[in-house]
């Protein structure tokens, strides 16, 4: 479905306040009825009312590009830039995921390269005031160059990832996800992680993580987070 939707040059010219990325865990540990709850989780919660009352809270618009990601080399397109200027455009994109199908299942988790990945796509989003990246995964990097390395050699200067942690039996008893995360992979001023405890909760922590990402900011209202790479 890579393709389905794209910025028209009206569209790219519109006044955008965020562009977001949202990149969606598909690697070996996810299985089918996992993958089922996370892309349907995902539709349902940019449809709930609380979410869309924080994308249509101001006239400057939010652009969504959505991709599924796994070992380095498979990443797919899902939705790409789509400017979100209309609850038609906001019901067409969550159509588009919920009848997705994912595209690998066998490689593992290489989240540098992910990440690499949504830094591309960044570099042909939309004109808009902020860049966000939020990274939806069950385990933590296992193939190629860690996320660190990923913010050293890709550009991501004022970009903010966000995370969605799915805790569950693949994380480590000793670490929870939601340590890996808050340490190794969210970046930026406010950057948090979500935590969603198993897949069955997705639709939940990614209905809040989505109402507090959307939420309209103001040019220089964050403080940088302490320890974080601006």
């Amino acid at each position: 479905m890579a393709g389905v939707f794209g910025v028209t040059e009206a569209s790219a010219a519109a006044e955008c306040r965020l562009a977001l990325v949202l990149a969606m865990d598909v690697s070996s540990s996810v299985d089918a009825q996992e993958d089922a709850l996370q892309r349907g989780g995902l539709a349902s919660a940019l449809l709930a009312p609380e979410v869309q009352t924080a994308l249509f809270a101001s006239d400057m618009h939010v652009a969504l590009a959505v991709f599924e990601w796994s070992g380095r080399y498979n990443h797919e397109v899902l939705v790409d830039w789509t400017l979100i200027d209309s609850r038609a455009a906001l019901f067409a994109v969550a159509q588009a995921i919920g009848a997705s199908t994912r595209s690998h299942d066998e490689f593992p988790t290489a989240m540098g390269y992910a990440l690499g990945y949504a830094a591309g796509l960044l570099d042909r989003a939309p004109p808009c005031l902020f860049q966000t990246v939020d990274v939806a995964g069950d385990g933590e990097n296992n193939e190629g160059f860690a996320p660190s390395r990923a913010y050293r050699h890709f550009p991501f200067a004022g970009v903010v990832v966000n995370g969605l942690a799915i805790d569950g039996a693949n994380s480590e008893p000793e670490v929870s996800l939601e340590h890996y995360y808050r340490n190794e992979v969210i970046r930026g001023p406010g950057a948090f992680v979500e935590v969603a405890r198993g897949f069955e909760d997705y639709e939940r922590a990614m209905r809040r993580k989505l109402e507090r990402e959307l939420r309209p900011r103001v040019v220089g209202e964050l403080d940088q987070r302490p320890g974080s790479p601006g």
